[in-house]
């Protein structure tokens, strides 16, 4: 574990937003075991410019992760500073392919929940026929299942089809998003999740309502979430911070 007392204030406040996500997906139930990541950048003014990481210990679960425990790793994945923990190889290198290459992702994070898999692996994907979908419009990317993320030849043809558009659909495998805060990332996953949630539970009703194209565009452009004078998620992450303070605020530690 890494003390949290004297280091520079900046990567103490990403420390303690990056523990507080962790523990808000596993609030939202958007846990899979000990798998999957959310991964942070830390600020030039804490790396001098080099690009550094913090990621959850592979192993532990989100309920368990602490500003102390993250792991601060290089684009490489190698741990910049002493841990008895290790980083998930097949987390990271999806992660460091977006952060190396995309310069606005400074946050990203991937999922396996229910919904979301079902979704990504049907041959149509997401579909325009919700509320949620409507305001995603040019905003998802597709890309087809390689296997186990733990080769780097894949992150080539992943970075040709995510094109800059902020959110993925990993075909067969789950969701992905980046942004260049975390609090963004997190209002543009949620979105996609719910998407999905009410995608899957409507199949079983029978032929949906389409959206045509010129509304989704209205929609997606209409969407406040995305605009900064709502905080662009950062009103919203607030919120579930102080709903999970009154929970359990040991993540800070």
């Amino acid at each position: 574990m890494t003390s949290t007392q004297n280091m520079h204030r900046d990567e103490r406040a990403a420390r303690v937003q990056l523990a507080a996500c962790y523990r808000i997906f596993d609030m939202l139930g958007w846990t899979e075991m000990i798998y999957n990541h959310i991964t942070l950048r830390l600020p030039d003014s804490v790396t001098g410019g080099q690009k550094h990481f913090l990621i959850n210990p592979f192993g532990l679960h989100y309920s368990e992760v602490t500003a102390s425990n993250l792991l601060k790793i290089d684009v490489q994945g190698n741990k910049i500073e002493a841990s008895p923990w290790n980083a998930n190889p097949a987390g990271f290198t999806v992660h460091a392919a977006i952060h190396e290459n995309i310069p606005q992702a400074h946050c990203v994070m991937h999922t396996h929940t229910t919904a979301g898999l079902a979704v990504a692996c049907t041959r149509s994907g997401l579909a325009q026929n919700n509320f949620y979908s409507a305001q995603l419009g040019g905003m998802v990317a597709y890309h087809d299942f390689e296997g186990i993320t733990v080769h780097a030849e894949e992150a080539p043809r992943l970075l040709k089809n995510i094109d800059n558009r902020p959110l993925v659909i990993l075909r067969n495998h789950g969701l992905l998003a980046w942004g260049q805060t975390l609090p963004l990332t997190l209002a543009r996953l949620w979105t996609l999740q719910r998407a999905c949630e009410i995608q899957v539970t409507q199949a079983a009703l029978g032929p949906a309502i389409d959206i045509a194209e010129d509304v989704v565009r209205k929609t997606t452009g209409d969407a406040f979430q995305w605009d900064v004078r709502f905080g662009a998620g950062q009103d919203v992450f607030d919120a579930l911070v102080r709903r999970l303070d009154r929970i359990d605020d040991s993540y800070k530690h």
